[in-house]
C-alpha cells in the first residue's frame, strides 16, 4: 500500500472490521499496541528491542499476521511548536521503508506528550521504576493508537 499523510485518507482504505496497530518508534525499542476490530479500544501489546530494520520488520510482520491487522499508525514525534525535527524525519523514513515491505496502509499520529501521559498513568498505577522502564514504550503506543482511534470514531460520526 502506501503511507498516508492524513487520517482521513488512511481511514478510506482501511478494510472494515479489521484491527490496526499503533507504534511508538524509538531508537532502541518499538512500542506496539493493537486495537480491537471495531477500532474503539487500544491495548498495549509489547515492546520490540530494535536490532536491524529487517529483523524489526520481521517481528512486526509476525504480529500483523497473528492478529490479522489492517493498518499501522506510527507516532510522529513533533516538536512542541508543531515543527518536525530529526526524530520526525527518522520516523518518516522508517514509514517509507516499512511501506516497501509491508502491504498495509500506514499513517502518522502526533505523539507529543504520549510518553509523558504513559509515564503519568504508570505512576498513578504505582508501577515500580523497573516495570515502568519495561512497559513505557508499548503503553505510549497505546496512547498514540487511542488518539487515532478516537479521531477515526469522530470521522465516522460526521
Amino acid at each position: 500500500m502506501s503511507v498516508f499523510e492524513t487520517l482521513e485518507d488512511f481511514a478510506a482504505v482501511l478494510p472494515p472490521f479489521t484491527a490496526i496497530a499503533g507504534l511508538d518508534l524509538g531508537t532502541v525499542t518499538i512500542g506496539v499496541a493493537v486495537s480491537d476490530s471495531l477500532l474503539s479500544i487500544a491495548t498495549p501489546l509489547e515492546t520490540i528491542k530494535r536490532k536491524k530494520f529487517g529483523l524489526d520488520v520481521d517481528k512486526l510482520d509476525a504480529i500483523i499476521a497473528k492478529r490479522a491487522l489492517g493498518g499501522i499508525v506510527l507516532g510522529l514525534p513533533r516538536n512542541m511548536d508543531g515543527s518536525e525535527g530529526p526524530r520526525a524525519q527518522s520516523t518518516r523514513a522508517f514509514a517509507r521503508n516499512l511501506s516497501a515491505r509491508c502491504p498495509l496502509p500506514i499513517t502518522f499520529w502526533d505523539e507529543r506528550l504520549s510518553t509523558v501521559a504513559a509515564e503519568r498513568a504508570l505512576l498513578e498505577a504505582d508501577t515500580s521504576r523497573k516495570r515502568r522502564a519495561e512497559v513505557i514504550d508499548h503503553v505510549a503506543a497505546g496512547f498514540i493508537l487511542q488518539g487515532a482511534l478516537d479521531r477515526l470514531r469522530n470521522l465516522r460520526n460526521t
